[in-house]
């Protein structure tokens, strides 16, 4: 699978990038043995150099620590791997039974974490997180880690400005680390993809990607459009999250909340679920085989960014982006109401 050239460094997006919230104990908090099954699985199923994704609010670092520890007992020569390190959230220490800095999603950490975005702070999380990775591993490519709930947090218009200073003056500063050539490309990766709308109109990004917005479950047509024209500009997307952190494919949460049947809106979830599971199974298509092929669609993914704490399961993902899917399938989905007439599929 050919990658896509991004910015003028020659770096290449894979078609296939993955990500490694499970490595930072998200939900869950998995052995070493897992962790090191996972990072073998990417390269036991992917053309080399592998992409991973990955965060300093992962784990509070120990997605990083756990990239960095499992690459070096793997042997993996650092030109075989690319690492975009999502900045904006530094270690601290856990003074509190539990981490404070998104309560409820990780578990087992040793550190807490606290946000940093502002063009002091994102240097000073693009430093540690090349310092958790370790020698002789750095990040390739960065961005600003969900600079949408960054802003959505404001208290008022003023100080949604003042926030939107912060985040512009943080890409300033990866602006010049990619002209001193110690990065090699900066991205956005938002959940809110009118945020990246909003900022592409001030930075020139080398790749985008979006989460739990382009997927089987939810796919706008004016988000389809925008992506048109980031095509139109040459800018590569990636398209993250189409299982809704795992709901899609039968999982208990839902963009990184639980699911509750008493509640009316998740029941409307459920039985959204209960039906695309069963048009899979008449189809004889793994659901997950049909999120990917699904996300892939549009002419302007170049990329998907796929993660499981399963290894088994990473190269079912990785098969999907060429799977042949039953156009009827399709078919049945847009009959019954569950993805659009318009899409471009099928």
């Amino acid at each position: 699978m050919a990658g896509t050239p991004i910015g003028t460094s020659g770096l290449e997006l894979p078609r296939v990038i993955f990500g490694s919230s499970n490595l930072g104990n998200l939900f869950t908090a998995h052995s070493d043995e897992t962790k090191l099954a996972i990072a073998k699985a990417w390269f036991d199923h992917a053309d080399t150099p592998v992409m991973v994704d990955t965060a300093g609010k992962y784990g509070a670092g120990l997605a990083l620590e756990s990239i960095g520890k499992n690459l070096r007992e793997l042997g993996v020569p650092p030109e075989n791997i690319i690492i975009n390190n999502k900045l904006g959230w530094a270690r601290t220490p856990l003074t509190t039974p539990e981490p404070t800095f998104e309560p409820g999603a990780w578990v087992g950490l040793e550190h807490d974490a606290v946000q940093k975005i502002s063009r002091d702070g994102i240097l000073e999380c693009w430093r540690e997180g090349d310092a958790l990775l370790g020698a002789p591993y750095a990040s390739a490519t960065a961005s600003v880690h969900d600079p949408d709930e960054y802003l959505a947090a404001a208290s008022d218009d003023a100080d949604r400005e003042r926030r939107l200073r912060d985040v512009l003056e943080a890409y300033e500063a990866l602006a010049e680390l990619r002209e001193s050539g110690r990065i090699a490309a900066v991205g956005i990766g938002a959940k809110d993809w009118r945020v990246i709308e909003e900022l592409d109109r001030h930075v020139a990004f080398d790749w985008v990607m979006i989460a739990n917005s382009l997927t089987i479950y939810s796919h706008p047509t004016d988000l389809l459009a925008f992506l048109d024209r980031l095509e139109g500009k040459g800018v590569p997307v990636i398209n993250s999250a189409v299982f809704h952190a795992g709901f899609l494919v039968g999982g208990a949460y839902f963009d990184y909340r639980a699911v509750d049947p008493a509640d009316p809106d998740d029941a409307k979830l459920l039985a959204w679920r209960a039906k695309f599971h069963e048009l899979c199974t008449r189809h004889d298509v793994p659901p997950g085989v049909a999120c990917v092929r699904f996300a892939v669609a549009p002419a302007a993914v170049k990329s998907i960014a796929v993660n499981s704490s399963r290894a088994e399961r990473l190269a079912q993902f990785v098969d999907a982006v060429d799977a042949d899917v039953p156009a009827g399938l399709w078919a049945d989905l847009k009959t019954e109401g569950l993805i659009r007439d318009d899409f471009p599929i099928g």
